[in-house]
């Protein structure tokens, strides 16, 4: 477990369980919800079948042994998650954060980037030397954060016009030093 203090009070990374599931499930709806809301304002996404598929994709995250989960938590309860996986089969092998979503009551406070810190610390750990994600081309927030991280559009993986995902490569050999400041 780590524990890092940010703007408020301490967050405690560490390795998330069955139990975490049910809030796991809840802020990534919620944060989904918030996130879409400011393009479609008027379409309701914080419902019970999303929140119904957020708790069975996380149901599998926390039953694989190839995707390690890790959650964050203030005063005892979960306000972030994240989860990645190593991306065999590909001309450069990487690590691929494939989730990393905080409750939007605490964006801002620094609880994204101690879950990047905690996912940096394991991917370095684990001998990785690159990153990717994929973000929604639209979530302009999240592609401020990242960018903020030092994560950069991947030349290998140019988007097409239409496309709705960007995604984003972090070299982790070139970004040893702690992370540039930025709350989310």
């Amino acid at each position: 477990m780590h524990t890092t203090t940010t703007d408020d009070a301490a967050v405690q990374v560490r390795a998330a369980t069955r139990a975490d599931l049910t809030a796991i499930a809840a802020l990534h709806t919620g944060a989904r919800a918030a996130s879409h809301r400011a393009r479609f304002p008027d379409t309701p996404f914080d419902v019970p079948a999303e929140h119904a598929r957020e708790h069975a994709a996380w149901s599998r995250v926390l039953e694989r042994d190839d995707t390690p989960a890790l959650c964050a938590a203030r005063h005892g309860t979960v306000v972030g998650a994240a989860s990645y996986r190593h991306r065999g089969g590909h001309r450069r092998p990487a690590v691929t954060l494939h989730q990393l979503h905080v409750d939007p009551h605490h964006w801002g406070t620094g609880i994204g980037r101690a879950l990047h810190t905690a996912c940096l610390r394991a991917w370095r750990t684990a001998g990785f030397s690159r990153a990717v994600l994929d973000v929604r081309w639209h979530n302009h927030r999240a592609r401020a954060f990242y960018a903020a991280l030092g994560w950069r559009p991947d030349p290998e993986r140019r988007p097409a016009p239409d496309a709705t995902h960007l995604t984003l490569t972090l070299d982790l050999a070139a970004t040893a030093g702690p992370p540039a400041p930025c709350g989310r």
